[in-house]
């Protein structure tokens, strides 16, 4: 998959995921009723409203691809995937959404050979939107804030490290074993895909995540931060790969440097 292919789909997706993020914030604006999932996850109208902009998007713009997307695979609707698919998650932090917080996303990435190379996390309440692409030795990561653009670079590993971390799903046991292995100058606590994207910006050096997510949660965030030079892998090195069994991720590190 050339770079030219992935920018230009990425350009095409902005407008896409405002307009979901848009969805999103018009339904917070007018209520809504909570529904808890067979999982006992809970998802709202915002999240079905939303991944109806981002699929009919998708569905134009790259028909022989497939996608997953949450809440289509939560009504047992998962296509057959090979060496190219979408991965859609179009309300991430769907906890912090109801609880009327802003933390939570529009993710919108796409695999190659099982590793995400191009992804989107749009923030309607903190109108933000980071994007990455990488290709054939070539890569763009940027966050768009206020209408600018502004590159995203990872920061080389400090000696005081600087941790972000899941604000409902830490598992302390785990955690706190790995923090102890470095010198912490802080911890930032904050929802949804927008972990990765700290990592991305050198806002943060590491997200430990050893609770279980999907694909979904993770392959935006995941291309961002490839794209800004870090990298997700699982706590022996290995790179964290797509296409698992249920879609599913084991513990893995969002690394920003060494």
């Amino acid at each position: 998959m050339d770079f030219a292919t992935l920018e230009g789909w990425m350009e095409e997706l902005l407008p896409a995921v405002e307009d979901a993020g848009r969805a999103i914030l018009m339904v917070r604006s007018q209520g809504f009723d909570v529904i808890t999932k067979a999982d006992a996850s809970p998802v709202t109208v915002a999240d079905q409203a939303a991944e109806g902009v981002v699929l009919e998007v998708l569905e134009k713009l790259t028909p022989v691809f497939p996608v997953v997307a949450e809440e289509r695979a939560a009504e047992g609707q998962v296509p057959e995937c090979g060496q190219g698919f979408w991965l859609v998650d179009a309300l991430d932090g769907t906890k912090e959404f109801i609880k009327g917080g802003n933390d939570f996303t529009v993710n919108v990435g796409f695999i190659w050979n099982g590793l995400p190379v191009m992804g989107l996390v749009h923030a309607p309440a903190r109108n933000e939107t980071y994007m990455g692409a990488l290709s054939g030795g070539t890569q763009k990561a940027f966050v768009i804030r206020d209408g600018k653009r502004a590159p995203l670079f990872v920061r080389p590993r400090p000696a005081k490290v600087v941790i972000t971390g899941s604000k409902s799903h830490e598992v302390p046991e785990l955690m706190d074993p790995f923090l102890a292995k470095f010198d912490v100058a802080e911890k930032v606590v904050i929802g949804s895909s927008l972990k990765f994207c700290l990592v991305a910006e050198g806002q943060a050096d590491l997200y430990p995540r050893f609770g279980p997510t999907h694909e979904w949660d993770t392959a935006a965030g995941h291309a961002v931060l490839r794209a800004a030079g870090g990298r997700v892998h699982d706590f022996h090195g290995a790179e964290m790969r797509y296409n698992k069994p249920a879609f599913r991720n084991g513990a893995f590190l969002a690394d920003g440097g060494v």
